[in-house]
């Protein structure tokens, strides 16, 4: 198997449970724009740690998330859209843990949510 698949534990909640964004909601909350398709919105942080919710526009570039690595490992849930890396493609519904010291450059395939939490931040990798 492909060693950064290895690295990757995913299960989709779609058999579980069902929802939908609020889009008002979202709307209320503040974002950072990073002027290329991507936005991201800060819910929680605390030290190292932070919980984040990226909003991705359907003309959002290709390379609108850059490399990096997650040093704690990473949780996400993909709320709306998809998200497709080294890894794979993972849709609404599916959450995702990858390995701390991981490193991956996602895309998001159309117009996208994803919520995620960083244990121990994220670095930036050339």
């Amino acid at each position: 198997m492909d060693q950064a698949k290895d690295r990757v534990l995913r299960r989709s909640l779609n058999d579980i449970l069902s929802f939908d964004i609020d889009e008002a909601a979202l709307a209320r909350l503040s974002w950072r724009d990073f002027g290329n398709g991507l936005r991201m919105s800060r819910l929680a942080q605390a030290g190292r740690r932070e919980l984040v919710l990226y909003r991705v526009s359907a003309a959002a570039a290709a390379e609108a998330f850059l490399k990096h690595e997650h040093l704690g490992g990473e949780f996400y849930l993909v709320l709306k859209g998809c998200i497709a890396d080294e890894t794979g493609e993972y849709e609404k519904g599916d959450i995702v843990y990858l390995d701390p010291h991981s490193v991956h450059t996602p895309r998001a395939v159309g117009e996208t949510v994803v919520l995620v939490l960083w244990p121990d931040g994220v670095r930036i990798v050339d």
